[in-house]
């Protein structure tokens, strides 16, 4: 019950008003979001490429309203791009498709995401499209089917979210074409009809798709991640639940596939410790690193997702 009711918070225009009207917000947030600026989320990337972290960078914002913004996302993700390259720290980039344009026209997008993926390739750079909700799965992995197949271009990859029934159909067609997959459980409210009720049952499926993402690595064989950090290997196992992690290493053993073939992933300011312990172990690791100022509804999402994120923020209330 609270999930649903701070999933729909995220998406209330009423309560993005208040909450970020109130001056404690931001200094809870920003425990979860590494700036409102670029030169943060580099700042921060060079901090985690420090302890032997490599970095995905999100320029927070989703469905956009009209086509000038669209393209202004798209150009921020070109700048964003050229920064990484310029500032030489081992980081990618992923984005959401309703950001440059999804909702508004889907060639739009298209071609925004054409013009990014090709930037990307001037700096031998990758690029991750998010998954949002369920409206947009079937557009999401159509505009990356395009782009691998009609383009002809391997430095994109795709989220598959464990919750969803249809997430193994996905994997099977998506490791078809030796894509990189990013694998988590899923931040929305998705109706019985489509998605797993149960947290028992999302997590069932999550050791199970990584299964099939640990077999596909192996049959593509064992792409590692690249020398700079920049490209990842086929399985990114993003997820903080330990009991999901330690299968995930347990089964990459027995079928003898390698550490640099598989990759940890986590979200920004959520188990810093487990982030390095993975790293320190030898294990390939990327935290997911948001920056600016539309950080409303990715912040009330990692509420919704941990009580005790919520907790951290209710505690901020109390705080001078």
């Amino acid at each position: 019950m609270l999930r649903s009711i701070l999933i729909y918070l995220s998406q209330a225009a009423w309560a993005r008003k208040i909450v970020t009207g109130w001056s404690f917000s931001w200094r809870a947030a920003s425990r979860f979001v590494a700036g409102e600026n670029l030169q943060d989320a580099i700042e921060a990337s060079r901090e985690l490429n420090s302890k032997g972290i490599n970095a995905t960078l999100d320029h927070l914002g989703e469905h956009t309203s009209d086509p000038e913004k669209a393209l202004q996302a798209t150009e921020d993700v070109l700048e964003a791009l050229s920064a990484i390259d310029s500032a030489g720290v081992r980081a990618n980039f992923s984005i959401k498709l309703t950001q440059i344009g999804l909702a508004l026209d889907e060639e739009l997008c298209k071609d925004n995401l054409e013009r990014i993926i090709r930037h990307a390739q001037k700096y031998n750079n990758f690029v991750r499209i998010d998954m949002e909700d369920s409206p947009w799965i079937d557009k999401t992995l159509s505009l990356y089917e395009y782009i691998r197949e009609d383009c002809l271009c391997d430095n994109v990859g795709i989220v598959i979210q464990s919750y969803l029934y249809r997430s193994e159909e996905d994997i099977t067609k998506i490791l078809k074409m030796n894509g990189r997959v990013r694998l988590c459980k899923g931040a929305y409210q998705e109706p019985e009809d489509i998605a797993f009720p149960s947290k028992r049952d999302v997590d069932a499926n999550y050791d199970k798709l990584t299964e099939i993402l640990v077999d596909g690595a192996l049959l593509a064989d064992s792409l590692a991640i690249s020398e700079d950090g920049k490209i990842p290997p086929i399985p990114a196992i993003a997820t903080h639940d330990e009991m999901r992690i330690q299968h995930a290493k347990a089964y990459m053993k027995k079928a003898n596939l390698s550490f640099s073939a598989i990759e940890f992933q986590m979200l920004f300011g959520i188990r810093r410790d487990l982030q390095e312990q993975l790293a320190n172990d030898g294990y390939p690791v990327r935290v997911y690193v948001p920056y600016g100022t539309e950080w409303y509804p990715y912040f009330t999402r990692r509420l919704a997702e941990r009580p005790a994120n919520l907790w951290f923020f209710i505690s901020n209330l109390f705080r001078k």
